[in-house]
């Protein structure tokens, strides 16, 4: 078979090596940044890091002994999976500095259109992401502004901060890696909240030289530790529930390293949250709320109203004078594979198809779109565990799909779009009981509520649901 994978990010490199060993050679990977690691290689931010262990953040058929830190750091993340293409000879088979923009199912085939020309394909596999896009708010004024302007996604390296006043718009994950590497170093720093995240302590540092001998030389220790890892996380996953008693420990917990670390009254009660645990993106910090702290820090919470040539005005009329604007905004999260134009086998674009909410069977197949698979697609995102664990997953399913294809002797298989619509119905049913379906504002639902973006249970459960397809489910060329 022909194929073509979207993204050389940890999806897409990961769907590449098992598609090698499996035998599977003619494969492309098209990948519009000059380098490979998608966000780990986009993201550049001080401080950029993982919030998940490093010994889980790795493939289990790539495993990595020597890792620095408990919490890896963007440069050795992007290393690693540089590493990856290296020692499985992938680098033939890239496309860098080449967009995929669109794609027709025509004739039983995939027709991509790239910024480098066309290519058809058999198959055609996604691994875009979900955090690929960055999302700046439409602010009124912000064209008169004079300072540097920029998104944490596409950090300005060439802007020195030093001595200058910032403000910082978000508070989410990047701001709370950013933040307290650059506050040392700016004249004032002024933070705008929309509404406070909670904490959980990371209790990071360096691993020991014998720790790291363990790993490298005693691998069935690395197992153990990487399965430690995996079932501790997996354990907190009931705290997502609401009303849980995890949850209410969890939050307790979290509330106990604010008291900790923040001793002022008053900002502590702004940094509280008021909505459940996991509704929002949990942030895993040990120096966030330190940093907030300082006496160059500044938190406002009134909402923003527009920019000035000089300044962010608030809504409650006070300017705050700014050389420098960094918008820690996140990403658009919920328009998945735009902005890509994919059109299926009876002319209906999956964008139109997906106006209500993205969604797909297992979070892999669309109906009316045979032969396209998707990697970290719709609800398939965690809130605590490792997201490269269900893209191991999917990427396993996939390649059951493959050889069932070759087995049979078949052109293409298309998930039935009963079996979609059964799995997605029961899929947000059990959402409605998690605290993602609470009243907050996250980047893990639509404008409208709906849920696109996480998985519903623990990864256990994705990983049995995914262990091999059902082909009844499909209808097979």
């Amino acid at each position: 078979m022909k194929i073509v994978i979207v993204g050389a990010g940890a999806a897409g490199l990961a769907m590449a090596v098992r598609l090698k060993r499996a035998g599977h050679t003619d494969f492309t990977i098209v990948e519009r940044s000059t380098g490979v690691g998608g966000t780990w290689h986009d993201n550049t931010y001080p401080g950029a890091g993982c919030d998940v262990p490093s010994h889980l953040y790795c493939f289990s058929f790539e495993p990595k002994a020597d890792w620095r830190y408990k919490f890896a750091r963007q440069t050795e993340i992007e290393g690693y999976l540089r590493g990856c293409v290296e020692r499985n000879g992938l680098a033939p088979h890239l496309s860098l500095g080449t967009e995929a923009q669109g794609a027709d199912f025509v004739d039983g085939a995939w027709r991509i259109r790239t910024s480098k020309g066309e290519l058809s394909a058999d198959v055609l596999i996604s691994g875009t992401g979900q955090l690929n896009r960055p999302r700046i708010p439409a602010l009124r004024g912000i064209e008169a502004f004079t300072g540097a302007q920029f998104h944490s996604g596409r950090w300005n390296h060439d802007f020195d901060l030093r001595g200058k006043r910032v403000v910082v718009i978000g508070n989410g994950a990047s701001a709370a890696q950013f933040v307290p590497e650059i506050v040392p170093h700016v004249a004032k720093l002024t933070l705008l909240q929309r509404s406070p995240a909670y904490v959980f302590p990371r209790k990071d540092r360096a691993y020991f030289v014998f720790e790291k001998l363990l790993f490298r030389y005693v691998p069935g220790w690395r197992r153990f530790y990487r399965s430690w890892i995996y079932w501790t996380l997996e354990s907190r996953f009931t705290a997502l529930y609401q009303n849980s008693m995890m949850g209410k420990l969890v939050r307790w917990m979290m509330l106990r390293h604010l008291r900790k670390q923040v001793t002022d009254p008053a900002l502590r009660a702004r940094l509280m949250p008021d909505y459940p645990v996991g509704c929002k993106r949990i942030v895993i910090s040990d120096d966030w709320y330190p940093a907030l702290t300082r006496d160059n820090v500044e938190l406002v919470t009134s909402p923003l109203d527009h920019v000035s040539a000089d300044a962010v005005v608030t809504a409650d009329g006070s300017a705050h004078p700014a050389d420098a604007i960094i918008y820690a905004t996140g990403f658009d999260t919920t328009s998945f594979l735009a902005p890509m134009q994919i059109v299926g086998k009876d002319g209906t674009a999956l964008a139109s198809r997906w106006s209500d909410g993205a969604e797909a069977h297992r979070g892999i197949a669309v109906s009316g779109f045979p032969n396209l698979f998707l990697l970290y697609g719709p609800n398939t995102n965690l809130g605590h565990s490792s997201i490269l664990f269900m893209i191991e997953c999917q990427v396993r399913y996939i390649l059951r799909c493959l050889d069932h294809l070759a087995r049979r002797g078949a052109r293409w298989l298309d998930v039935k779009r009963e079996a979609m619509a059964r799995y997605n119905h029961q899929l947000q049913q059990t959402l409605a009981r998690t605290t993602w379906s609470a009243d907050c504002h996250s980047w893990y639902k639509t404008e409208g509520g709906k849920i696109t973006n996480n998985w519903s249970g623990p990864t256990t459960q994705y990983w049995w649901r995914t262990r091999k397809p059902d082909f009844d489910e499909f209808e097979i060329s």
